[in-house]
């Protein structure tokens, strides 16, 4: 081992024990999670995931502190931290959570530093060591099952396996519906189900009202998702709602667009492995994300956006779309991300300030986002290659943010900004949609606007730019800087006109106050496009309606959670006994 000075050692342990705690304090609020589902405990749950996301940042101050406090010496000075960098590599090299330790200490190097000094050198922009080949089958994360004694006894195993301390509400029909499903399109064509083979994580998956499930079936070299939604019933009986057995549906379940996880993953990058078996498309660090660990999420994706930019050459350009008032928006064609910059002015008539957007976007980092908002990640001094940029986006973020800019010849640095999918906006899309796309469009705008308010969420700005569309085909909303909790908007009907001057006045002649909302008004949003707007009339017309709204904000503020379902709702198990199931 390479000496190193006591003081650089007492920084790398200090940092080192604080990863440490944090890890431990944040298992322990995800153990929680089982108990919370068990006795239907939604709010506590809300409150347990908001807590988990805010424990990063405390710990990460608390060690900055702790750090200033071991030595009287500078720390301040680059040369000391590029050897507790060193000593850390060295201190974790046998750690199991190595990557994740890695990320800790580059969060405390940059709160210490304010960003700046991002080099190789002073932190972990490359990992101190190659990732874990070996074959995941040498470690305990999952139990693998055999259809050997056929398949209804498998699935009564897996089941029996998972027993939660609230009892199944009727485990016989459960596997009935199972073994139907799984014969009806996975296995339609397997001739013995007795080499059938099943992998289940032991650890389950919580997020909002449901417990899933999650494994692989190995078919003849194939691997393919097996995901059991469990749920609540409310009464005393925990059941499995459907069974998801395709990629894209897995997707779906393990979103961008949904809140994170709760499941003990006492070495992450083991469930994420196992997880890129049934989702081999997902990036690792959406799938960090999705299973709690955001900030290491940002890491893997700064480390992979760098290994792109290597192997293409095409250039960063303005996004495509109505430029947003409030935001810059730019994009790389080949890279399936936007970056947005909030500008140094907004347009009018926007009257938000830039504290304000921030606080929208932490907001949104907090909430259940019900598979309708992107998730996004927040950067400080972002490093870019000058000559990536085409000079037309060059000039517009010289000409809107110049505050956020450092530029020199090489390299073009952007103080602040979010990190998110990039989907086709919703105005674009219907400019090139069939009547039928459009229906279904308009079917799923309703869907993301009545589901974000049943989850206590007012886009504010419901324009069809701000929601975009997936390649799964949902509708999600992304621009959040006029949102807010529902339940402080005042929903109303708009006054009759008593005169004729009234009923013809370009200004409303009523007192409108600031959260005043008055849903006739959303037809205006339609403008253009006839046939959105009667599609959207059809289906989703209750939403002009003040009173839907109203009583909305009743059943939020009665303590009601709604369920939010990542999967189609026609896909759901019947409740009722299954007819194998009363023949016993």
């Amino acid at each position: 081992m390479t000496n190193h000075s006591p003081t650089a050692r007492r920084i790398a342990k200090t940092i080192l024990n604080g990863f440490d705690a944090y890890f431990a304090d944040y298992q322990n609020i995800t153990l929680g999670a089982k108990a919370r589902f068990e006795t239907a405990s939604w709010q506590a749950a809300h409150e347990a995931n908001k807590a988990r996301i805010d424990l990063y940042k405390t710990k990460v101050t608390q060690v900055v502190d702790l750090v200033h406090s071991v030595t009287s010496k500078d720390t301040s000075q680059l040369e000391l931290w590029r050897d507790a960098r060193a000593t850390y590599a060295q201190l974790i090299a046998n750690h199991s959570n190595y990557e994740i330790a890695e990320t800790f200490f580059n969060s405390v190097f940059c709160s210490q530093f304010h960003h700046t000094n991002i080099h190789d050198s002073n932190i972990f922009v490359k990992p101190s060591r190659a990732p874990e080949d070996k074959p995941l089958r040498d470690y305990s994360i999952y139990i693998s099952y055999s259809g050997r004694h056929g398949l209804e006894c498998m699935i009564e195993d897996i089941l029996k396996d998972f027993s939660f301390s609230t009892p199944w509400e009727n485990m016989e029909r459960d596997i009935a519906h199972i073994c139907e499903s799984l014969r009806s399109a996975p296995l339609a064509n397997v001739d013995n189900e007795k080499h059938l083979r099943v992998d289940m994580l032991e650890s389950v998956f919580y997020r909002n009202k449901a417990a899933y499930l999650v494994g692989r079936i190995i078919l003849n070299g194939e691997v393919i998702p097996m995901i059991l939604p469990c749920l609540n019933n409310g009464r005393g009986g925990i059941f499995v709602d459907t069974l998801i057995y395709n990629n894209d549906s897995a997707s779906i379940i393990f979103s961008f667009t949904r809140s994170y996880f709760m499941v003990d993953a006492p070495i992450p990058s083991r469930f994420v492995r196992f997880l890129s078996t049934i989702m081999p498309l997902k990036e690792k660090s959406e799938l960090y994300n999705s299973i709690g660990f955001h900030k290491h999420g940002k890491t893997e994706f700064y480390r992979h956006i760098l290994a792109h930019m290597k192997v293409s050459n095409d250039k960063f350009v303005i996004a495509p779309g109505i430029k947003g008032m409030v935001m810059s928006v730019f994009t790389l064609p080949s890279y399936p991300v936007v970056f947005k910059v909030i500008k140094d002015e907004f347009d009018q008539p926007k009257t938000v300030t830039e504290k304000i957007v921030k606080e929208k976007y932490k907001f949104v980092s907090r909430s259940d986002r019900v598979g309708r908002m992107a998730d996004t990640q927040e950067y400080s001094y972002f490093i870019f290659y000058r000559n990536r940029f085409s000079e037309e986006l060059i000039k517009e973020l010289q000409e809107v943010a110049p505050s956020k800019l450092i530029i020199d010849e090489k390299r073009v640095i952007i103080k602040h900004l979010y990190v998110e999918r990039r989907m086709e906006p919703l105005n674009l899309y219907l400019q090139h949609a069939n009547e039928e796309q459009t229906k279904e469009a308009m079917e799923e705008y309703g869907n993301a606007i009545k589901q974000l308010a049943a989850a206590n969420i007012f886009p504010g700005d419901m324009l069809l730019k701000n929601f975009g569309v997936t390649r799964h085909g949902r509708v999600v909303f992304y621009d959040y800087d006029e949102l807010c909790p529902l339940t402080e908007c005042n929903f109303r009907k708009i006054p009759e006109a008593h005169t004729s001057e009234q009923e013809l006045a370009d200004k409303p002649w009523y007192t409108v106050a600031e959260a005043d909302v008055f849903p006739e008004e959303f037809r205006l949003f339609f403008s253009g496009n006839p046939t959105a707007r009667a599609a959207f009339e059809k289906l989703h017309g209750d939403l002009y309606n003040y009173r839907f709204w109203k009583l909305l904000q009743d059943r939020i503020r009665a303590g009601h959670v709604e369920s939010a379902f990542p999967y189609r709702r026609k896909w759901r198990f019947p409740r009722r006994s299954h007819n194998r199931a009363q023949q016993k």
